[in-house]
């Protein structure tokens, strides 16, 4: 099964911060055939973050755009299209739990972002919270989009910074699918080195969605290694 491993840097890191980060885990990170590793910088910095890995040529590593607008290219002050960054990354991040809670944004706004984002060819990692929010996208049945990841990313983790129980993790993934069968499923929240392998395990799970531990590419390098073990 091919394994995600997916690190949102959120608002952290200048260019040249994302550059030597990329110049760092270029030294440590071991390719495997069956693990996709995706990195998402902040959108100022993605073009420049995506000149510098290509030239590092770093098999089975690409971009992800943290956000991106629920409309095309127009008359959008501050927008950036799904289909300007096409060529700087292959993932969209969309509908973390942070949007919804400092940007306000709702379900329909996802569901925009998620069509648009399919159209550019570009793949969306649509995060979720609860049952509450799966029932809010059901929406996401009626978009074209053959290759979509859906984010298990319950509010508490991230808030208290302590991870769910791979228990709970699993009982949840496994309705996620219920409801998706055709996406692979990954899980964030507060996840690092020492912990993953017991998320890594579950056979209904893809991969992992990584925060604060992406920000050093040592402990990211460990999780990747985890990943091509699994």
């Amino acid at each position: 099964m091919r394994r995600y491993v997916i690190g949102n840097w959120k608002c952290h890191k200048s260019s040249d911060d994302g550059r030597r980060w990329l110049d760092k885990f270029a030294t440590l990170y071991r390719p495997h055939m069956e693990v996709q590793v995706v990195v998402a910088p902040s959108l100022v910095s993605l073009e420049s973050i995506a000149a510098h890995l290509e030239g590092l040529d770093l098999a089975n590593v690409t971009l992800a755009a943290q956000d991106i607008s629920p409309f095309p290219k127009g008359s959008y002050t501050g927008a950036v299209a799904a289909d300007m960054v096409t060529k700087m990354a292959g993932y969209v991040i969309i509908g973390h739990s942070e949007r919804r809670r400092y940007f306000h944004e709702t379900s329909q706004d996802v569901l925009n972002k998620v069509a648009e984002t399919a159209d550019c060819g570009l793949t969306p990692i649509v995060c979720v919270e609860s049952s509450d929010t799966l029932s809010q996208l059901a929406g996401l049945a009626d978009i074209e989009c053959n290759q979509l990841l859906i984010a298990y990313t319950p509010v508490d983790a991230l808030n208290f910074k302590i991870s769910e129980s791979p228990e709970k993790v699993e009982e949840t993934v496994e309705h996620i699918r219920q409801r998706f069968p055709a996406f692979p499923v990954i899980y964030g929240g507060a996840l690092y080195p020492g912990i993953v392998k017991d998320y890594l395990q579950l056979s209904t799970l893809s991969g992992i969605f990584v925060g604060s531990s992406s920000l050093e590419p040592e402990p990211f390098a460990d999780m990747c290694s985890q990943a091509a073990l699994s």
